[in-house]
C-alpha cells in the first residue's frame, strides 16, 4: 500500500563540500559525517513521530497543537517544521506506518495459503500483536477516524481503501471457510469480521503491556473462543 509521507531536509554538515583538491583521506571523513548527519536526522524524526503519537492518542489529534508537540520534545515550533510541514503529516506517517505494516502481513499470510481456519487464526494473531508497537496508531484511528476523513482534499483516503481491503481479506477467508465446510453457513461474513475487528482494536483500551497475559496468549484465547465457543454440550436450538 502506497502512502504518501512528507520528508523534511536535514541540515548541512559544515565542511561536507570537498574541493578538487581534498584526499582521499578526507574525502571519506567527509562521507563519514555525511552518514552520520542523515543518521541522526532519521532518528530525530522517528523520534519526533513516536511522541507526537503518544499526544494524539492521550489527547486527540485535533487537541493537539504543534507547540505541544515541539514542548513535549523540548524543541521550538519553527524546529519541528524543519521535520514536518503540518500536524497533519505527522499523523500520516503515524497511520500510514501502521496500516503499511499490517497489511503487508496480512498479504504474507494469505500468499503462504493453508485452510481457512488456520489462516484467520493467523490474522487474529497479527491483529493482536499489533497493540503495543502500534497501540498509539490503534487509538488514533478509533478516535479521530471521522474528523481526518472530514478533512479536506484526498490526504487520508487511503485510510478507507485500506480498510476496504482488509475487510476484502476478512471476509474472503471467512466465506472460503464456510465453502470449505470449516465454518458456520448460518453467520454473516461481513457482521462477523466486524465483530472480529472490533474485539481486537477495542482490546487497545484495556491492555496493558507487561500485565499477566502478553497479546500472544490473549490472541490464542481469543481463537479458542472464536472457534471452540464458550457453551459445553449440545448447540441450543436457535430463536427465531
Amino acid at each position: 500500500m502506497n502512502t504518501r509521507k512528507n520528508s523534511g531536509g536535514a541540515p548541512a554538515v559544515a565542511g561536507e563540500a570537498g574541493s578538487a583538491g581534498d584526499s582521499p583521506t578526507s574525502r571519506r571523513q567527509g562521507a563519514a559525517r555525511r552518514t552520520a548527519a542523515a543518521g541522526s536526522a532519521s532518528e530525530r524524526r522517528e523520534h519526533l513521530v513516536k511522541l507526537a503519537a503518544e499526544l494524539f492518542a492521550r489527547k486527540g489529534f485535533q487537541a493537539t497543537t504543534v507547540r505541544q508537540i515541539a514542548d513535549e520534545a523540548g524543541i521550538l515550533s519553527g524546529s519541528l517544521y524543519h521535520h514536518f510541514d503540518s500536524k497533519e503529516t505527522i499523523v500520516d506517517e503515524v497511520l500510514s506506518t501502521f496500516l503499511d505494516d499490517i497489511i503487508g502481513r496480512y498479504r504474507e499470510v494469505l500468499a503462504r495459503g493453508g485452510d481457512a481456519r488456520s489462516v484467520l487464526s493467523e490474522m487474529v494473531r497479527i491483529g493482536f500483536s499489533n497493540l503495543e508497537p502500534h497501540r498509539a496508531a490503534i487509538t488514533v484511528m478509533q478516535n479521530d477516524w471521522n474528523y481526518l476523513r472530514s478533512l479536506p482534499g484526498d490526504r487520508f483516503d487511503y485510510l478507507i481503501k485500506a480498510e476496504d481491503e482488509v475487510e476484502r481479506m476478512w471476509i474472503g477467508q471467512i466465506k472460503r471457510g464456510q465453502s470449505e465446510g470449516l465454518l458456520r453457513p448460518d453467520v454473516d461474513p461481513k457482521l462477523t469480521y466486524r465483530m472480529i475487528r472490533d474485539s481486537i482494536w477495542v482490546a487497545v483500551r484495556w491492555f496493558r503491556p507487561g500485565g499477566r497475559l502478553n497479546t500472544a496468549h490473549i490472541a490464542e484465547h481469543y481463537i479458542t473462543i472464536l472457534f471452540d465457543g464458550l457453551a459445553v454440550g449440545e448447540r441450543s436450538p436457535q430463536h427465531t
